[in-house]
C-alpha cells in the first residue's frame, strides 16, 4: 500500500469563489427545475439519497437519484460535497475532450456516479479517508487494478474518466479534498494508458434482423392503415361505457327497465347477442358487469325484474362482451375481427395501435428514441410548396447554451425531420387515439386523471416501457397468426430483444444495403435515402447521417475486401475508369485494412476519402468523380456522403468501370434481349428498341474481351 501524507494547515479552507452547502441546503439549488416542481419535495444536502428528478426535463426519463449510502462512511461527506459542486457550481472544471461546456449535465453526473463510487470503495480498501491522501503512486496502483479487471473497455475508460473529473475540479475544493496537483497519470489519454481503444464499435446497439424488421413494420402499417378505424371507434365506445359506469348517478327501476327494454329490442332487431363469458364448466354466462355499463347501473340489476327480462329474452349469449361498434377492417380481403371487438380488448388494442405508430415513426423518421417519445400533437405539417411532410420536435442530445453547457429542457429542432406519408398517418392516428398533449403518454387515458400518480412526473413512456410494448406487439401478432393459420409471424431476433434504440441503426443498414427493396406498402428504401439524407433531414444535428455513415463504412469495407480478392485472383476490368478502379482498390486496401473507428463522425469523415468512392451497380461499377458524373448525384458535390444514382447511370460517363462480375450480369441481359429480338412475333417498335440495346451491350462485351491482356497491369504496378 502506498504511503499517505498528512494535511496542511489550511486543510479546511474553502476557496472564496465556492459556495459551501449546509445540512439543509437544497441539492438542486442552482439548477433549472421542471415547471410545477414543489420546493418542499426537493432533496436536502444532509440526506443520503438525492432525487434529481426535478432537473430532468425529458418526459420519457425514469426516476433519477444519487445514492450515497453505498459509499464508505469515511469518504461519504467529501463525496457529497464534490457532487454538490458538480451540480451547482457554474463552472466546476473542464474535462478534456468532453465536447461541451465546463458544467456537466445531470445525465453526465448520473452516468459517472457508479464509476466514481467504485473509485471511492477502492480508496477505502486502501485506507484512504480523504481525497487529499491520494498520491500519484496510489493512482498508478488503481490504474493497474482497473486494467486487470475483466470488465468492458467502456467501463475502464469511465473509471479513469471519473478520477480525471475529480481532479479537474480541485480548484473549487478545499485542500483536504484535492487530488495531487499533477494531472492523473501524467495527463495521458485513456487509449495510451490501456494500450487499446475503447470498443465503441463492438458494443454499439445491434441492428434488428432483416426478416424481423420487415415483418414488424408490415404489421405496424396494417394496424395504422387497416385496423386503426376499428380500434379508434372501439376505444371511444370503451371510454364512454367506462365513464358511464363511473357516473355514480342512481337510476330509478323504471328508467333501468326502460333502458333494458330498448337494449333487448335493439339486439333482436339486429340479430345481436347478450354479452357473456365462458364459465368454469364451459357454459356461456351473461356478463352482468358489461350490461351494467351499457345501462349505466350496477351489477345488481341481475336480481331485478329488468334482469329477469334479459334472462328470459331468448337472445343468445356471446362468448365475450362485444362492443356495438362493428369491425370493418380487412386482412387480405377478410374481416380481421368478424365478431367485433370486446370491451376488454379495446384498451389492449389501443396500446398495440400506439406501439405500431411508434414503430413507424421511430423507424421511418430516423429520430432518436427520446425525441420520438417527447413528440407532441401538432408536430407534423405538410409543406405544400415542396410536397413534403415535416415533423417538428425537441432535441436533447447536443442541445447546449452559448457556453457549451447542456440545456436540460432541450431545444426545438432547428430543422424538422422530413418524413414520408406513413409517418404523418401514424401521428394523425395517435392524435385521435387520446387527448394527451404527448403522442406517447404513459397511459392512453384522459391525462388529467393521472397526474401525481408516480414519484416522477414525466408523462411519456420510458425506453423500458416501449421495449415491453414491442414484446407485447410481437406476442399479439404471433398469437393471431397461429389462430388464423398465417405464416407471416414476426420471427424472434437473434441479436436480442427489440428496443427503441435499435431502429436508427437498422434503418441506416437497410437504406445502405437494400436501396431497391420495399419497406412496406410500396415504400422504397431508395426513396427514404433521398428524403432523409438530403434537405432538412440531412442536417448533421439529427445524428442520423452519422449512423448511415457508419453502416456505409462497414459496407464499403466489405465490398473493398471482395474487390481486392477478385483482382488478386485475376479479375479483368475494362471501361474508361478501369485504371482508376484498380488504383483505388489497391491503395484503399493498404490504407484502410484493419482500420478501427472511434466514432460515427469518424466514419463520415473517412467516407470523404476518394479511395473509397467505388459504387457497384447492375452491370457497372462507378469510380466516382463528382465533377465528371453525368447522373443525378444523391447529395451535393461537396457533401462527404454524396453518392451516384447507379439506377440512372449514363453510358457515356467517364466514371464507369466494368469488372468480370459486371460483365457476367451484362452477358445474361444480352441473352435475354437477344431472345426477344429473334422472336418474329415481337412488335416492330420493341424489336428495334431491343436490337439497339443488344448491339450496345455486344460492344461492351467485345471491348472487355479485347482488353483482357491488360487486366493485371494496375495491380502489378
Amino acid at each position: 500500500m502506498s504511503t499517505l501524507f498528512q494535511s496542511a494547515a489550511d486543510w479546511d479552507m474553502v476557496p472564496d469563489s465556492t459556495e459551501w452547502p449546509g445540512p439543509d441546503t437544497v441539492v438542486l439549488l442552482h439548477r433549472p427545475l421542471r415547471p410545477g416542481t414543489d420546493p418542499a419535495s426537493l432533496s436536502g444536502f444532509d440526506e443520503d439519497r438525492w432525487s434529481v428528478d426535478a432537473a430532468v426535463f425529458e418526459e420519457h426519463a425514469r426516476a433519477k437519484s444519487l445514492n450515497f449510502a453505498t459509499i464508505p462512511r469515511p469518504l461519504r461527506q467529501e463525496a457529497k460535497h464534490y457532487i454538490w459542486q458538480l451540480i451547482n457550481h457554474p463552472s466546476p472544471g473542464t474535462m478534456r475532450h468532453s465536447g461541451g461546456g465546463d458544467r456537466p449535465s445531470i445525465a453526465t453526473i448520473l452516468t459517472g456516479f457508479s464509476a466514481f463510487k467504485e473509485f471511492l470503495r477502492w480508496l477505502h480498501c486502501h485506507g484512504v479517508t480523504a481525497f487529499a491522501q491520494v498520491t500519484p503512486a496510489l493512482l498508478d496502483e488503481y490504474l493497474t487494478d482497473v486494467d486487470d479487471e475483466t470488465i468492458s473497455m467502456v467501463r475502464k475508460y469511465r473509471r479513469v474518466g471519473e478520477v480525471r473529473r475529480l481532479w479537474s475540479v480541485r480548484g473549487i475544493l478545499p485542500p483536504r479534498m484535492r487530488l495531487p496537483a499533477l494531472p492523473p497519470w501524467g495527463g495521458e489519454e485513456s487509449r495510451d494508458l490501456f494500450g487499446r481503444l475503447r470498443a465503441d464499435r463492438d458494443n454499439r446497439t445491434p441492428r434488428i434482423g432483416e426478416l424481423t424488421m420487415q415483418h414488424l413494420l408490415v404489421w405496424a402499417i396494417r394496424f395504422t392503415e387497416d385496423f386503426a378505424g376499428d380500434i379508434l371507434a372501439a376505444r371511444a365506445e370503451y371510454e364512454e361505457s367506462r365513464l358511464r359506469q363511473l357516473d355514480g348517478t342512481t337510476r330509478s327501476p323504471v328508467k333501468i327497465r326502460t333502458r333494458m327494454t330498448a337494449y333487448l329490442d335493439r339486439l333482436r332487431e339486429h340479430g345481436g347477442t347478450l354479452p357473456g363469458y365462458v364459465g368454469p364448466d364451459g357454459t356461456l354466462v351473461i356478463n352482468w358487469r358489461h350490461i351494467a355499463r351499457i345501462l349505466g347501473c350496477t351489477e345488481s340489476v341481475r336480481h331485478t325484474a329488468s334482469g329477469r327480462k334479459a334472462i328470459e329474452s331468448g337472445i343468445p349469449v356471446a362468448d365475450g362482451a362485444y362492443l356495438d361498434t362493428p369491425a370493418t377492417g380487412r386482412l387480405e380481403g377478410r374481416l380481421w375481427r368478424p365478431d367485433g371487438i370486446t370491451f376488454h380488448e379495446a384498451p389492449r388494442l389501443a396500446r398495440l395501435l400506439s406501439t405500431a405508430c411508434f414503430v413507424i415513426i421511430a423507424y421511418l423518421s430516423g429520430a432518436r428514441p427520446g425525441e420520438v417519445l417527447n413528440l407532441r400533437r401538432g408536430c407534423v405539417e405538410h409543406d405544400t410548396a415542396s410536397d413534403v411532410w415535416l415533423m417538428n420536435g425537441r432535441h436533447y442530445k447536443n442541445a447546449v447554451d452559448a457556453d457549451g453547457n447542456k440545456l436540460p429542457a432541450g431545444a426545438p429542432r432547428r430543422d424538422p425531420w422530413v418524413v414520408i406519408a406513413a409517418v404523418a398517418r401514424a401521428v394523425a392516428v395517435l392524435e385521435r387515439l387520446h387527448p394527451h398533449p404527448l403522442l406517447f403518454p404513459n397511459r392512453i387515458t384522459p391525462h388529467q386523471q393521472h397526474l401525481h400518480t408516480t414519484r416522477r412526473r414525466g408523462e411519456a413512456r420510458t425506453d423500458g416501457q416501449i421495449a415491453r410494448d414491442l414484446a407485447a406487439f410481437v406476442t399479439w401478432v404471433d398469437t393471431e397468426c397461429r389462430r388464423l393459420g398465417r405464416t407471416d409471424v414476426i420471427p424472434p431476433d437473434e441479436r436480442g430483444r427489440l428496443t427503441a434504440s435499435r431502429f436508427r441503426r437498422t434503418l441506416a443498414w437497410f437504406i445502405r444495403r437494400r436501396p431497391r427493396g420495399l419497406v412496406a406498402a410500396s415504400i422504397q428504401y431508395g426513396h427514404l435515402h433521398t428524403r432523409m439524407l438530403q434537405g432538412y433531414a440531412g442536417s448533421y444535428d439529427s445524428g442520423f447521417p452519422d449512423e448511415y455513415a457508419f453502416e456505409d463504412w462497414l459496407y464499403r469495407l466489405e465490398i473493398l475486401a471482395d474487390d481486392t480478392q477478385a483482382l488478386e485472383e485475376g479479375e479483368h476490368v475494362s471501361g474508361p475508369a478501369a485504371d482508376a478502379y484498380r488504383h483505388r482498390v489497391t491503395a484503399a486496401t493498404r490504407q484502410f485494412a484493419g482500420h478501427v473507428l472511434t466514432s460515427d463522425r469518424h466514419a463520415r469523415d473517412l467516407l470523404g476519402n476518394p479511395l473509397l468512392q467505388i459504387h457497384h451497380g447492375q452491370g457497372m461499377t462507378c469510380v466516382l468523380d463528382p465533377a465528371q458524373a453525368l447522373c443525378r448525384l444523391r447529395g451535393t458535390v461537396d457533401d462527404l456522403l454524396v453518392t451516384p444514382d447507379t439506377d440512372d447511370c449514363r453510358p457515356q460517363c467517364r466514371n464507369i468501370a466494368r469488372t468480370d462480375r459486371d460483365i457476367e450480369h451484362l452477358r445474361r441481359r444480352h441473352g435475354e434481349l437477344a431472345a426477344i429480338v429473334d422472336d418474329p412475333l415481337a412488335p416492330p417498335i420493341r424489336h428495334e428498341r431491343e436490337l439497339h440495346e443488344v448491339e450496345r451491350l455486344q460492344r461492351i462485351l467485345d471491348t472487355h474481351t479485347h482488353t483482357h491482356t491488360h487486366d493485371t497491369k494496375g495491380i502489378k504496378q
